[in-house]
């Protein structure tokens, strides 16, 4: 069957190429817009979502266009299109700094395993699959950039070892080793999602990076542990798994642009011009509808996927926040609150992503507006405590809760996955912040280092990108019924779970400093439905809620 598609495909694209190549700027158009999935899916793969993808993959579509006269061979296209990406992807390796840091990838970057689950909506093993693909070697994560495609449907072996630049013989023991290793880091996510007090103990030192040597030693623990290696369920090999999963969209806003100063590739080819002279990619503030468009001055791609919403441009961070009491050492990635003197209030729908001063420690918040209580009911009764991956609680009523923070960074400091807001029938709000102290206030008369979110010494958790820095204890209103999910993965962390009401939530965002607190609390109600949501909050079900996008979806 896939070899009849395969053929079907081959005389659709040889007519296409062929018409590109004689000038044809609308089959040109096509041809881009075609096999960009494809590139971008070998190259993110490859790279696993670093800061250079975009970079190589225009690279190889240019090359591609520039070079597209030179092919003699129409049915070859894919084979040789995916051969220039290889060799990309190696360039690219060659030119990079040995000792390259492991952090260089920009913070708002997610990664290639992230949204193949995020995109594809993958869970279980599938999910665990993808999310393995981190703790590969950079040599690995070529090969199973496109033995991933070649279980797929969407490259042949031929083709895989074509572009590797190896026999097929050869290719087969290659992609064997790489399945072994693969199998290696399933089984380390498998253990990373489970509750070994041993484990854990091991893990208090990772940065949360996957790397070799972490690698190694997570296998060894694996090996000899009774409870990492129960396997309570069958494991699939990775290659059912991935037959037939699609290819992950270009992202939104992915823009590529091919500037030929008003000729085609033919005739750009046949002056010589080098790739350089192309324009380098874009990316705009608002990304265009999806679509490839031939425009005066060349090729001006675009793609969108339709599902997807353009993400606003978030607001540059400002000063540290200041404290006129107790001096606030900084952690290493919390963002500061927002601000009750905040200028522009964010809409209803929008996340609580605010980047700026948090308030004066001895400034008193603003006045917490009264919001109807018809009282509510938690499936974890008046006190729900969550502490592992999957825990939940369902709120259903009108009134106000409290969600309490305890990060516990001595366990497994490491990056925060924020909990999920998920199954939303009515209305959520942030009303306000209290406990007398953001996590990353001064918790240590002693340890100057110390704060809510750890210390130099144990190591601190690390909020994501576009988080606001959490207080001890976060208040909502809830309207309607709303699921609330821990996703714990990089960090070692709690949630408390609190039904409460207006009267508590006054009282406790006023006890400030004369009290021995550190600071006020903060108010972000206004009373009007104006009020931002939390981040990460969706309408849907998710079967797997660490899965819902980070961001808000209402």
């Amino acid at each position: 069957m896939r070899v009849e598609r395969t053929e079907v495909d081959g005389r659709q694209w040889r007519s296409t190429i062929a018409a590109a190549q004689a000038g044809d700027r609308r089959a040109l158009d096509d041809l881009v817009e075609g096999w960009l999935p494809l590139v971008y899916n070998i190259v993110g793969r490859a790279l696993n979502g670093h800061a250079d993808v975009d970079d190589v993959v225009q690279e190889t579509m240019l090359r591609a266009v520039g070079n597209l006269g030179s092919l003699r061979d129409p049915d070859s296209f894919r084979s040789w299109l995916v051969a220039i990406a290889m060799r990309q992807i190696r360039d690219r390796a060659r030119r990079s700094r040995p000792t390259a840091p492991a952090d260089e990838v920009p913070s708002d970057a997610a990664d290639f395993a992230e949204l193949t689950v995020l995109r594809l909506q993958l869970e279980g093993q599938r999910r665990e699959v993808a999310e393995a693909v981190r703790w590969l070697d950079d040599e690995d994560r070529q090969l199973l950039s496109l033995w991933w495609l070649e279980v797929a449907g969407e490259l042949t072996r031929r083709e895989l070892a074509a572009a590797v630049g190896i026999t097929r013989q050869h290719a087969a023991v290659r992609v064997q080793r790489m399945k072994e290793r693969l199998e290696t880091a399933r089984g380390i996510v498998r253990a990373l999602d489970g509750a070994c007090p041993d484990l854990r103990e091991l893990t208090a030192r990772w940065p949360g990076r996957p790397d070799s040597v972490w690698r190694k030693r997570l296998a060894r623990h694996i090996r000899g542990c009774g409870y990492c290696s129960d396997t309570r369920e069958s494991v699939v090999p990775a290659e059912r798994l991935l037959v037939g999963i699609a290819l992950v969209p270009v992202p939104v806003g992915f823009t590529l642009s091919l500037a030929f100063g008003g000729k085609t590739a033919v005739a750009a080819t046949s002056v010589g011009w080098s790739a350089k002279v192309m324009t380098a990619l874009t990316k705009p503030a608002v990304a265009v509808t999806a679509g490839a468009t031939i425009a005066a001055g060349g090729a001006y791609v675009v793609t969108q996927t339709p599902q997807d919403t353009p993400r606003p441009p978030r607001a540059a961070a400002p000063a540290v926040p200041t404290a006129t009491s107790t001096p606030t050492p900084p952690a290493p990635s919390p963002t500061p609150s927002p601000s009750v003197t905040q200028q522009k209030t964010d809409l209803y729908g929008t996340v609580v992503d605010a980047v700026d001063r948090a308030p004066d420690p001895n400034a008193r918040p603003a006045a917490l507006p009264r919001r109807p209580e018809t009282g509510l009911t938690s499936t974890g009764g008046p006190h729900a405590v969550m502490n592992h991956r999957g825990d939940s609680v369902t709120l259903t009523g009108r009134g106000y809760v409290l969600v309490r923070w305890q990060i516990s960074p001595q366990y497994r400091p490491g990056a925060l996955v924020m909990p999920a807001w998920t199954g939303l029938k009515g209305k959520l709000f942030h009303v306000a912040s209290g406990g007398g102290r953001r996590m990353d206030d001064r918790v240590s008369s002693t340890d100057s280092s110390a704060t809510g979110m750890g210390s130099t010494a144990t190591g601190y958790a690390q909020l994501p990108p576009g988080t606001q820095q959490m207080w001890q204890n976060e208040y909502f209103y809830v309207d309607g019924t709303v699921t609330l999910t821990v996703n714990e993965r990089g960090a070692d962390y709690g949630l408390s779970v609190f039904p409460s009401t207006w009267d508590d939530v006054t009282e406790d965002i006023n006890h400030g400093p004369p009290d021995g607190a550190t600071r006020y609390g903060l108010v972000r109600d206004t009373g009007r439905d104006d009020t931002p949501v939390p981040q990460y909050v969706t309408r849907a079900r998710p079967t797997d809620p660490a899965t819902v996008p980070q961001r808000s979806r209402v």
